[in-house]
């Protein structure tokens, strides 16, 4: 849905660990099949966050760890030199709060608002079709199908900022800084695990909300 068939895409676990292993550490592999990309998901023990690329990656880079996740050499990532084409205007929408913790269940809740606020904008404004809807596990997604060069002139980025000028406050941002093609975003299906499990800010799953049987996209 989100990856194309064919496409690649790199795979990358954030303070993760693996069957057997003592140390953490970031683990990453390249993949071009939906099996070994969701056996290696599979595969991880534990991580404070799971994530791939939605935009389509160079296919030459399967060669760094083909269809296969392992311990990513010390400065290795992909580029957005790496990227081929951008496929998607990703939307984050989180609540303001202190680093490396969860999201409560207030803080959550606002952000899946705001959301609303800027689909219906987005729609209702701006004639934009229907996004993908999600939840990162502490705040909220839109995903738009776009198909834009890698260098679009700055229109991504001056789009969210100009959401972000719309929406943001001192409870909610749009966040602004993921208009890079090489973007990593959270895996849905797996557990955004910032801090500690507590009653009050609790590790949640990250998940599609719903998923538009056509997707129109946008007009950045």
């Amino acid at each position: 849905m989100i990856v194309g068939e064919g496409q690649v895409t790199e795979l990358r676990a954030l303070d993760a660990t693996m069957r057997g292993d003592r140390w953490a550490g970031v683990f990453s592999g390249y993949f071009d099949n939906a099996k070994d990309f969701a056996d290696a998901a599979m595969s991880i023990d534990s991580a404070k966050g799971i994530y791939f690329i939605p935009n389509p990656v160079q296919p030459e880079l399967l060669a760094r760890a083909c269809n296969r996740i392992r311990r990513a050499p010390r400065g290795e990532s992909t580029t957005d030199a790496n990227i081929v084409r951008r496929k998607w205007l990703l939307i984050d929408i989180d609540a303001i709060r202190p680093s490396g913790i969860s999201a409560s269940k207030e803080e959550h809740e606002a952000s899946h608002h705001r959301s609303g606020d800027v689909w219906m904008y987005l729609h209702d404004e701006l004639g934009w079709g229907d996004p993908i809807t999600a939840d990162s596990g502490n705040g909220a997604h839109l995903l738009y199908k776009i198909d834009f060069p890698i260098e679009d002139g700055g229109a991504v980025k001056a789009c969210l900022q100009d959401l972000s000028d719309r929406f943001s406050d001192d409870k909610v941002t749009v966040d602004v800084s993921v208009y890079n093609p090489s973007r990593i975003w959270k895996l849905y299906g797996t557990v955004a695990c910032k801090g500690d499990h507590t009653e009050s800010r609790p590790h949640r799953l990250a998940r599609i909300i719903n998923a538009p049987r056509e997707l129109s996209g946008g007009a950045v």
